[in-house]
């Protein structure tokens, strides 16, 4: 059987696992059991499947329903800290059934509430999974995700620069965007396992092939020229290193991380520089750099639609329904907050608002404790923490990466409750 480790790039070492003493959540297993052994490998599956998303339904979705089974053959445990996403995702998503009926025997909308009820499972399924034995688990979902963003960004670049015949299929409007079908969806979903890689070569260590694969991914995610994607990694970047700072267990290491940010910024601003002066890349950056669009302002522009949305969300309590928005005003607001109240009501809103403000609060808690899995929970609400503000001009409701952000803080987050309580229930000091 093939285990997380052998399934990562040759030479790729993700981080180790201390002894932690936590009623199995996370100390070091002899060997793990066929069942478990069969679920870090369907985890890597789907997380290896999920850079394949311009077909719907994509391959991850068929994955993801393996991994639910996979999961229960496991033996995952429902944590009582789940209790609260399992009980905002399902009234979030009562609410948007109801709006249905604002808009019946219309397909599409069928297929939009269907979107946002999968994706809310999917989310718990990730929270579920990470919450147990997490380490190792979390350890294939890297290497799988790592994996898929390193074919993304090379199927971007291949397709920006046209090195094979028909790669143009991975651009839209000479913009990198993969196998998605956005770049602006393509974009964010670079950001967690560049930040996974980058976390760890500044706490830890620094190894070429981390180098490589960072830079690879970074360069495709400047080659998709998302300014939502662009901030939300440089929102994500900073709160990761401010993090891992903060919880640094040594001068030692604080100076480190210190010291290699600033080399690093710096040497990425010389490469940045470098790169869009002596190369093609510099009118296309010049144009999106700016930090208001053509079709920013004006008549039909985001800021107008987003006022118009504002009324709209105060005209209807119950919700307008998928798509009404944009069939009465021509276009979509571009904001997932007032998306969330118009699609789902007022009911569905606040359930989505507090959904995300309590993620933000489990997740940034959560970074702050030490535990083996620090790392990894330091880059998820960083990357969340940058997506959340980047909601502000764009939809994020039906990313399937923001769900797996989502699901992945607070399955860390009850492991990490459940390390602290330890096995007997009371709270232990490791």
């Amino acid at each position: 059987m093939i285990s997380a480790g052998d399934m990562a790039p040759r030479g790729y070492v993700p981080p180790m696992a201390p002894a932690w003493p936590a009623g199995g959540h996370a100390a070091p297993i002899a060997k793990a059991s066929f069942r478990e052994r069969l679920l870090t490998v369907v985890l890597f599956a789907a997380l290896a499947s999920s850079c394949i998303a311009f077909i719907e339904p994509s391959p991850h979705d068929a994955v993801m329903g393996l991994l639910g089974i996979a999961a229960l053959a496991a033996g995952v445990q429902f944590h009582r800290l789940l209790l609260i996403p399992f009980t905002l995702l399902v009234v979030w998503n009562f609410f948007g059934l109801l709006t249905l009926f604002n808009v019946p025997d219309q397909q599409v909308t069928v297929q939009y509430a269907a979107t946002s009820v999968y994706l809310a499972v999917a989310a718990l399924i990730f929270a579920l999974v990470v919450s147990g034995n997490t380490m190792p688990r979390m350890r294939a979902l890297e290497a799988g995700y790592v994996l898929a963003a390193l074919i993304s960004a090379l199927c971007g670049i291949a397709g920006y620069f046209h090195l094979v015949p028909g790669a143009a299929m991975f651009t839209l409007y000479d913009r990198a965007m993969g196998m998605f079908k956005d770049p602006n969806v393509y974009g964010p979903f670079l950001i967690l396992p560049l930040l996974f890689l980058l976390q760890r070569m500044i706490v830890k260590r620094i190894d070429f092939i981390g180098m490589g694969l960072a830079g690879v991914i970074m360069f495709g995610l400047l080659l998709g020229f998302s300014r939502g994607s662009w901030f939300a990694f440089a929102v994500g970047l900073a709160v990761t290193i401010a993090l891992s700072f903060l919880t640094a267990p040594t001068p030692r290491v604080r100076l480190r991380i210190l010291g290699l940010s600033i080399a690093g910024l710096t040497a990425l601003a010389v490469l940045l520089v470098l790169l869009l002066t002596t190369t093609s890349l510099g009118s296309m950056f010049t144009q999106r750099a700016q930090l208001i669009q053509s079709y920013d302002v004006g008549t039909g522009g985001r800021f107008v639609l987003q006022q118009l949305a504002i009324g709209s969300v105060l005209e209807f309590p119950n919700g307008m329904g998928p798509f009404e928005f944009s069939r009465v005003f021509g276009l979509q607001q571009h904001n997932v907050y007032l998306q969330a109240f118009l699609v789902y009501g007022w009911g569905g809103g606040f359930a989505y608002v507090l959904l995300v403000l309590t993620t933000l609060w489990i997740g940034f808690a959560s970074a702050l404790k030490r535990t083996p899995w620090q790392g990894y929970a330091i880059a998820t609400i960083g990357t969340f923490f940058g997506i959340v503000l980047e909601g502000f001009i764009i939809d994020t409701d039906h990313w399937r990466s923001y769900f797996l952000l989502l699901g992945v803080i607070w399955g860390l987050a009850a492991a990490t409750r459940a390390a602290a309580t330890g096995p007997t229930g009371h709270r232990s000091t490791p």
